[in-house]
């Protein structure tokens, strides 16, 4: 990818001197990406684990753990083992090669599997069976529950599924990526004859939870599965069955595309979904049945894994996270306490918000601030006969999204719409082809995206036409556009009419469209045009007002620190005294606390309700603090391979924000995790004598503290905020939405 390349950030130039010299770093200084995830994931199932969470939040987030690493494997894993069959492969700064890492995954990943079940089987089953939640095996109900149940199979089950047998005249089938099917060993005619082996699918298109009827018990279920298992002998009438077991396999579910070579990125996407669902199996997971043990190296040798590293035995049922829903939306006493997100007091029951946003900045932090805001903000904009043009970038909006909406009808209305649509956003590749091809019949303009490059940064400009003069309306954030996992994540977002950084965004815009970047950026850095520089520059600087003295800081919070070059500018701020404060949700390559290497570097993790999401930073800069913002993490895909943005708080009361965003999680001491060297988490304890603080507690206190909003309907203002909640009309307003696809926290 070739740009019109702007000066370098000067603050990487003059403090250059303070970085670490290329090429001398030690492997052990270090830790693996890999392995650092899998802890992240560890903390998730310790929250499943956690007895002060509500039981189905524990569920919750249990079903998160097994999806997150559905995703790893699909992805993390996969390409490791595509590694080792290349004769160059890529070594991580901790030094080890692809088949080191899967055996040191493979190690971890069933330690973790096994918890997880050991979990499931000792205390989320019980305890469901304590508040009425039950799930049986169909031999376990009475004789005439028994019956409804077989003649369900017959009527609404049977029709449906095909039996495969498995000989030399009929091949293992293709086995789509995580479905669950039932290998049934069956014995031939001649003793001396292989065992027989047969598939059925189980239709995924069913729920696999079948309501039936217990005793004393106010929700039974079984699994559809279990259902199927009982009549296997249906399918294979003349055959001496030896045994049933259900399967489930992961495959690898990235996308490979020649962006050179694809001469309409659209359709290339679209054709490498298609083939994805047949990507090589990456792991098999097994659960209980009869004749696993006859037939798992037949299964490992038609699916192409090994049977010692990439096969999972499990002691329940598979895919847990199709469970969550044995709990029902009634059961609140089970769930977190209900929280609505308030609107911030700026914007409550405003006429025009444009004058408010040209008055001042407009901090938001998600989800205690609403991001009903946002939304009615761009809806304002779309009827609004003064605004000529929006411009919007588009990373994982959702399904039935009112934002796209909103962009669709303000191009009906015959303003000038750009929509920046990142087609190659990981599993939502499928949904923002189909919302850009609405945005595209509305008559929007749609790029998708840059060659080479994904488009991560979240940022929205607004032109309007004010007295004769065109003045830009801006938002930018750390989150995606998207109302439901605004719900979920926290992140941090800012409406500002700042003349430079609207420039800038215009800047941003024609970048995105025209592959031009301007000569110089006012306030924004953007990455890959200099971000890795400025972050580098940024720590140096801290270095040297150590040095000389002067207050020296950094807190900053992310999702993932994985590049080297920053890790060692850390390195090099904490031994020349620079106090270096990071909380990083995921993973942590940098190791702290290293004598006369990092013992000036703390590294905290949150794992709560919330996740999360935001990238915030604050450099003391010798007492002149800066505080910024980011659509990036310290990785090296987000400096070199995105288009990402950083973004200075220059109001005061945004800055003033942020910092007490940043102290109130340092306080944290009841979800909070420290970083050993090692690579391992231990649980921060509150000191002796204090209260302990929960961070995402606070937020949600003092947002319910703020000045409660009028009745903005019954006063008839113009820019109305509607309230979703858990209640209060979200249920309404969902079902008018449509059905909407669910998204994890903690994923």
């Amino acid at each position: 990818m070739t740009f019109e390349t702007p000066s370098t950030p000067d603050a990487a130039a003059r403090h250059s001197s303070l970085l670490p010299a290329a090429g001398d770093s030690d492997p052990t200084q270090y830790l693996n990406r890999e392995l650092s995830w899998l802890e992240f994931n560890a903390r998730v199932l310790s929250e499943a684990a956690s007895m002060e969470v509500p039981l189905f939040e524990r569920l919750k987030f249990l079903g998160i753990f097994f999806s997150n690493l559905d995703e790893f494997f699909m992805v993390r894993v996969a390409g490791l083992q595509a590694q080792t069959h290349r004769t160059i492969t890529e070594v991580p700064p901790d030094g080890m090669k692809p088949q080191e890492q899967l055996l040191a995954i493979s190690a971890r990943a069933h330690a973790l599997f096994d918890s997880a079940y050991r979990l499931w089987n000792t205390e989320m089953l019980p305890a469901l069976h304590r508040v009425g939640v039950r799930i049986v095996r169909p031999e376990e109900l009475d004789a005439a529950e028994l019956a409804v149940l077989d003649e369900r199979f017959r009527t609404d089950i049977f029709p449906i599924l095909t039996p495969l047998a498995i000989d030399p005249g009929h091949p293992f089938p293709h086995l789509r990526n995580k479905s669950i099917n039932l290998g049934i060993m069956f014995s031939r005619e001649h003793e001396g004859e292989e065992p027989g082996f047969g598939v059925i699918q189980v239709p995924p298109m069913l729920s696999r939870l079948m309501r039936v009827r217990v005793d004393g018990c106010g929700r039974a279920f079984v699994l559809l599965e279990d259902v199927i298992a009982r009549h296997v002998k249906e399918f294979f009438p003349v055959s001496r069955l030896r045994g049933t077991y259900p399967f489930r396999v992961t495959r690898n579910w990235d996308l490979e595309i020649d962006e050179e070579e694809g001469e309409d990125l659209l359709e290339t996407i679209q054709a490498e979904l298609r083939r994805r669902d047949r990507g090589n199996a990456v792991r098999v997971e097994i659960g209980v049945g009869g004749g696993v043990g006859a037939s798992v190296q037949r299964l490992c040798r038609a699916l192409g894994i090994d049977p010692n590293l990439d096969v999972y035995r499990v002691s329940g049922p598979l895919s847990i996270v199709d469970l969550v829903s044995v709990v029902g939306e009634d059961d609140r006493h089970l769930r977190d306490e209900s929280f609505t997100p308030q609107v911030p007091v700026a914007l409550r029951d405003v006429e025009d918000p444009f004058a408010v946003i040209r008055e001042r900045d407009v901090p938001l932090h998600h989800p205690y601030d609403s991001f009903d805001p946002v939304v009615e903000f761009i809806s304002r904009a779309a009827d609004d006969p003064n605004v000529l043009a929006i411009k919007q970038t588009l990373y994982r909006t959702g399904g039935d999204s009112p934002i796209v909406k909103a962009l669709a009808r303000a191009a009906e209305n015959g303003k000038q719409v750009t929509a920046i649509v990142e087609l190659k956003a990981r599993f939502d590749e499928a949904s923002n082809i189909q919302w850009a091809r609405t945005l595209e019949q509305s008559g929007a303009q749609v790029i998708y995206g840059l060659l080479g490059l994904k488009t991560h940064v979240k940022a929205l400009l607004v032109v309007r036409r004010e007295k004769d003069k065109l003045r830009r309306y801006v938002h930018l954030s750390t989150g995606n556009y998207n109302p439901h996992t605004a719900r979920l994540y926290t992140d941090f977002g800012l409406f500002t009419a700042n003349r430079e950084i609207g420039e800038d965004v215009t800047s941003l815009f024609n970048l995105l469209t025209g592959y031009s970047a301007p000569p110089r950026w006012n306030r924004l850095v953007v990455a890959p045009l200099g971000l890795h520089e400025a972050i580098l520059g940024l720590i140096a600087r801290e270095t040297e007002h150590a040095r000389a003295g002067r207050k020296a800081e950094i807190v900053a919070q992310m999702n993932a620190l994985v590049d080297v070059d920053v890790i060692d500018a850390l390195y090099t701020a904490s031994q020349h005294g620079v106090d270096i404060r990071l909380f990083v949700r995921g993973i942590c390559c940098l190791r702290p606390g290293i004598p006369g290497l990092s013992e000036r570097i703390q590294v905290r993790a949150l794992i709560d309700r919330f996740l999360e999401h935001k990238r915030v930073f604050r450099f003391a800069n010798g007492g002149a603090e800066e505080f910024y913002f980011s659509s990036a993490d310290w990785m090296p895909r987000n400096f070199h391979r995105r288009v990402e943005v950083l973004v200075p708080l220059l109001d005061p009361a945004a800055r003033t924000r942020a910092e007490d965003m940043l102290a109130t999680l340092a306080a944290d001491t009841a979800k909070t995790w420290a970083l050993n060297a090692d690579g391992s988490y231990t649980r921060v304890a509150t000191p002796t004598g204090a209260a302990t603080v929960r961070s995402q507690q606070r937020f949600m206190e003092l947002a319910r503290e703020r000045p409660k909003p009028a009745d903005v309907l019954a006063r008839g203002g113009r820019f109305h905020i509607f309230q979703v909640g858990h209640g209060e009309g979200g249920d309404e307003l969902r079902r008018k939405n449509g059905k909407k696809k669910k998204h994890h926290p903690q994923s």
